[in-house]
């Protein structure tokens, strides 16, 4: 099987999912749908399923158009297409998605779909910040059976290293552009989950849910 499938504006990896478990992934922005719409299907006839991240509503209709085997998921902003139903339950060890506030969902879905779509297990828990610890120490139990936890939180961005204090398992921090000022649309939330005291914690760059997604997949399938 080729590595790649050579277009005039991309190099198409259509050996990943062979090579990494995962095919690759198109990062919608800066797109054309015609250029996305020829990216997806090099992937399609190559047996690779179809990953859209960062894709906004008005592009995926244009998309749809073109390619109407796409399902488009407007919360995280992703479409899926060419996958096999997974087989059986939902496999590895659970994974739980926590975010600080109700504004950083968005990323939080990303993730979520991302875990999804890996066949993991994967439960959800918002607006937890620590603004009122109350609403995350009610769930510690919970938290405390999971093998990997995906933090995501804008602000101060310090949840991830609370939630890390408080349980075993590893934590995904995802730090968002939510907040004001001198949040720096990610940058405080980014340096506050880069500078944490708590040991456990790995960091993804802002708003990458998917990128936290799927690598609390590889470890919970680990």
């Amino acid at each position: 099987m080729p590595s790649f499938k050579e277009l005039h504006f991309a190099k198409v990896d259509v050996n990943r999912l062979a090579r990494r478990g995962f095919p690759e992934v198109i990062f919608a922005p800066g797109k054309t749908a015609s250029q996305m719409a020829s990216i997806a299907k090099a992937l399609k006839r190559h047996g690779q399923p179809v990953v859209i991240t960062k894709l906004a509503s008005q592009p995926a209709l244009a998309l749809k158009r073109k390619i109407p085997w796409l399902k488009y998921f407007p919360k995280p902003r992703m479409a899926v297409g060419n996958f096999r139903p997974l087989p059986g339950k939902p496999a590895g060890g659970l994974v739980w998605v926590v975010t600080a506030g109700t504004a950083d969902i968005p990323v939080a879905e990303e993730a979520l779909l991302a875990l999804k779509i890996m066949g993991c297990q994967a439960r959800s828990l918002f607006d937890v910040g620590v603004a009122g610890l109350a609403r995350l120490t009610k769930h510690l139990p919970l938290l405390r059976r999971a093998k990997v936890i995906v933090v995501v939180a804008g602000m101060d961005g310090v949840l991830a290293s609370l939630v890390s204090g408080l349980v075993a398992s590893p934590v995904v921090a995802v730090p968002t552009s939510v907040g004001y000022g001198a949040s720096f649309q990610g940058i405080a939330p980014l340096l506050t989950m880069l500078n944490s005291c708590s040991p456990g914690v790995g960091v993804v760059n802002i708003d990458n849910g998917f990128g936290a997604g799927y690598l609390a997949g590889r470890v919970a399938l680990a």
